[in-house]
């Protein structure tokens, strides 16, 4: 699929009626930069991320039954509503079941989500669909830390507000204690 394309006359018309002069010397320009961005914050439309997830699989040593935990992987999207940034953190955890995942492609599988028009809850919910999707895992964890900037620049402003949403499949789900042992890892 090819990347998204955004026409600068697009940007030209949202300076203007911002009551600014599109043609202000220090605003040549930004509409073709703008386009180009917004281009590569909206790509993950063009990633599928359950092939992501698979083209670096291994099968798993069934000597391995402990589970696997990513933290801390950053964040950055757009809320669907505003189309205002959301940016925090990703905590994923997973069980292998039949599959080892590449680490960095639950990374890559990760950005190419949040690389979409999204809301919290969603993005969470298709990344744990992502792996248990792409991997057959025991269980799935996955949190989800983040700050969404129309809360924090109009509106309420409340600038320290994180919001967390929690997905489970699996293991983690019927297993409350894996799943604390989860979160106390993740300080959730």
């Amino acid at each position: 699929m090819p990347s998204p394309t955004f026409p600068p006359a697009v940007y030209q018309t949202l300076l203007a009626a911002s009551g600014d002069d599109p043609q202000r010397r220090d605003l040549l320009g930004t509409p073709e930069r703008a386009a180009r961005a917004h281009a590569d914050l909206f790509a993950g439309y063009t990633e599928n991320p359950v092939a992501l997830l698979r083209s670096a699989m291994e099968p798993n040593d069934p000597r391995h039954s402990g589970p696997v935990l990513l933290r801390n992987l950053s964040l950055y999207s757009h809320c669907e509503h505003h189309i205002l940034p959301m940016d925090g953190v990703v905590h994923v955890a997973y069980r292998p079941g039949p599959w080892i995942l590449g680490l960095s492609k639950i990374a890559r599988a990760v950005a190419a989500l949040a690389a979409q028009l999204q809301s919290q809850e969603r993005l969470t919910r298709e990344i744990a669909d992502a792996i248990n999707t792409a991997a057959t895992p025991e269980g799935v964890l996955v949190a989800c830390v983040a700050r969404h900037h129309c809360m924090a620049h109009r509106g309420v402003r409340q600038t320290a507000a994180d919001t967390v949403t929690l997905e489970s499949r699996g293991s983690f789900l019927t297993d409350s204690a894996a799943r604390q042992e989860i979160l106390t890892l993740c300080r959730i």
